[in-house]
This record gives C-alpha cells, structure tokens and sequence, in this order.
C-alpha cells in the first residue's frame, strides 16, 4: 500500500488519524511530543547510543547494520503488542525526528501489512517549527481575562469553579506542573520547555478564540518554565477580576493548599534560600522556627505580609489593565469560592454579550 505524506499538524487535520505514532526513542520522546502521540520506538535510548558511536567511531555500513537488526526487533515487538488489536483500516500518522529513516522503517513495514500510512514529512522538526511560529511569531487574538490577586486568594481553585461551569480557561500552572510560588515546585516535576509549550498550544486549539478565556495572573515564568511571548504579550493588555480576602482567611487557605509542602520540611527550609531578596537572618531564623515548631498558620502569614504581599502591591501600582471588578471574601471556604465562580459568571456573560 502506497505511504502518504503530509507537512499538515493543525488539530483539524491530525483528527484524520487513528492514532500518531512517535518512533522516536524513549528520552526523546520526555523531552517533548505531539499531544496525543503513542511512543513506539524503533531504537531506544542506548540503542541508539550504540548506533551512533558505531557510526562515529568505525563505520555506517556496520552502524546500519546493527541498527536495522535492532529496528527488525522493535517493530516485530510492537506489531506483537501496541498494534496486535489494531484493524485493517487502522489510520496512522508516523514521526520520528526529521523524517529519516526510523520514521521511514515503521511506515514501510506498517504499510506491507495493508494499514494506510502516513508520513509526518520533516517529522517532529515539521510539529516544533509550527509550535514556534504560532506561541512566538503569530498573534493569537485571543480574549484572555485575568483572575487576579494577593497570593492565597484561592484564585486556581476558582478557576477550575469555572472550567466546571463550562467558561473557558486555560491552567498555566498545571500546564507547567508548578503553582506560582517560592514554594510551587515541592513535590511536581516541570516538563520541558518544549513540552510545556506543546501543552498549552493544545490546550488553546481546544478552546473558541471568540469567546472569552479566563487564566491566573501570573508573571513571565512559571517556575522555569517561560509564558511564550503570544501569550504573555495577550496577557500584558488583558482585562481583569481582582480576587480580595483578609491575611488571615489566606493564611488558613494556604495550610490546607500546600498540606503535601508542609509535610516536607527538608524542601521547605530549601525553597527559604531560594528567596529572591533576602529577608535577613532575625526573620528567617524566626519564620524557620515556625516551621519547625509546626506554626504553619502564623509562618503563612509572616511570608505573605513581608514577602508576598510587597511584591504584589508594587507590581499592582504599576498595573494599567483594565479592571472588570473587585471580588471580595470574607473567607476561602468552597462555598465563598463558589460564590465567587457565581459572579464571575455574570461577569462573563456581560463580556460573551459585549462580542
């Protein structure tokens, strides 16, 4: 059966395929890869190690070789396992690095066996260069709202309030498995930057740019991962909704919001050195020494007021963006951020009739 070529990886198109196949190998693959795309690999990580110093150091001819026994071994596997249940009009799009040769292996083999095949032409340069030029060269257009704040205001957990009413959102912080703060890398582990980017580039094909979409104030990183410049340039001149409640009611929320950092003293003393302006030794001793005597209510509210809250303030001063309207609590339990979810719906339906 004749192979077929595309260069096309828009989400309307790839909806023509039953399944996208990434050949590539396992590391490669965790670094960063079409959403959606199954990793069958046609050599993995020191298969391909090996394949390449053989080519380097002695000669091609041996490195393929070895390389196309181990190929052979591979596919012969997935044909066996990932692919046994697969029917004959199974559908795939196939991709390795540059559309070379392990790309070219699978799509041969899979196409013999009567499966109409199709090549990702340039492969995952082809998907990557597309991610680029729309997260940093093409604007977006889109209606972004901000959902603002002093820290502890609850505002991620109102913004999935939203997402289960059916408003639009899109979740930078879960994107980038990381929650804003000093503190929001206890206990997750960031993707990549690519991997981020590819996340949240599927993320807003999912969603009507016409309408509007609500995400978290944050700055230009999210931990180290970076807000592409598409979106933080949208976000630089979004309206937004400011989200108040007292220190207390914040200190209280916060406990209960980071239980799992609490329960790990050794990276909450680390994420301490890590302040960006040195607090000085009285009070960091003094906010260490809540933490070790489990004063997790009072540690919350010494950060917030001599660290957090500054740093809002003074980027607030300067904040021009237009503001929609002040939300303010009197606490942060489910049912105040229900009823915060409740008025930003008005909120948005005021905006959905003003398009």
């Amino acid at each position: 059966m004749e192979i077929r070529h595309t260069e096309a990886v828009d989400a309307q198109s790839l909806k023509y395929y039953d399944a996208i196949l990434d050949v590539r190998s396992p590391g490669e693959f965790a670094e960063d890869h079409m959403p959606g795309a199954e990793n069958l690999p046609v050599l993995d990580d020191a298969e391909r190690a090996e394949v390449g110093t053989i080519y380097v150091q002695q000669s091609r001819f041996l490195a393929r070789r070895i390389g196309a026994a181990h190929v052979a071994r591979n596919i012969a596997r997935h044909l066996e396992g990932a692919l046994a249940d697969r029917p004959a009009s199974f559908r795939p799009l196939i991709y390795c690095w540059r559309g070379g040769q392990r790309s070219n292996a699978m799509a041969t083999i899979l196409s013999q066996v009567g499966w109409p095949v199709t090549l990702l032409t340039g492969g995952y340069k082809t998907y990557r260069r597309t991610v680029t030029a729309r997260l940093y060269e093409e604007a977006q257009n889109l209606r972004l709202v901000l959902l603002d704040g002093h820290t502890g205001t609850a505002k991620t957990e109102i913004l999935g309030r939203l997402a289960a009413r059916g408003l639009q959102t899109l979740d930078l912080e879960g994107l980038a498995a990381h929650r804003g703060s000093l503190f929001g890398a206890i206990g997750r582990e960031q993707p990549s930057q690519k991997m981020f980017e590819s996340r949240l580039l599927a993320e807003l094909d999912a969603l009507d740019p016409a309408r509007p979409i609500f995400v978290e104030a944050e700055s230009s990183k999210i931990g180290e991962r970076m807000t592409p410049p598409v979106i933080w340039k949208a976000m630089q001149a979004a309206p937004r909704v400011e989200i108040t409640a007292p220190l207390d009611a914040r200190a209280r929320y916060l406990v209960t919001a980071y239980g799992d950092i609490i329960r790990n003293p050794v990276e909450l003393d680390a994420a301490f050195a890590r302040l960006p302006v040195y607090p000085g030794q009285k009070r960091l001793e003094n906010w260490r020494g809540l933490a070790g005597a489990g004063a997790f209510e009072e540690l919350a509210s010494a950060l917030m007021e001599h660290h957090y809250d500054p740093a809002y303030d003074r980027s607030a001063r300067k904040d021009q963006r237009p503001r929609l309207g002040v939300i303010a609590l009197s606490d942060l339990s489910a049912g105040s951020q229900e009823r915060a979810a409740d008025e930003i719906m008005g909120l948005a339906a005021g905006l959905d009739s003003a398009s």
